[in-house]
């Protein structure tokens, strides 16, 4: 399963399951969406649901590899 770390404004690190590219497109759909709507994507480590606000996405990296 591919993983991508998000790293938000504040320095804190989530990974999340999925391609970056597939990542991105979620967070910008949220971003485009109704004001504060969240981008939920699934906690790579948990399985669980995690919703990110995308204003606050400083960061994307592939750590599929890692």
């Amino acid at each position: 399963m591919a993983t991508t770390e998000i790293t938000v404004i504040s320095g804190e690190h989530y990974a999340v399951e999925g391609e970056p590219e597939t990542v991105e497109a979620t967070l910008v759909g949220a971003a485009r969406g109704s004001i504060m709507q969240l981008a939920w994507l699934t906690d790579a480590t948990t399985g669980k649901p995690l919703a990110i606000n995308p204003e606050h996405v400083a960061v994307l990296r592939d750590v599929s590899a890692d």
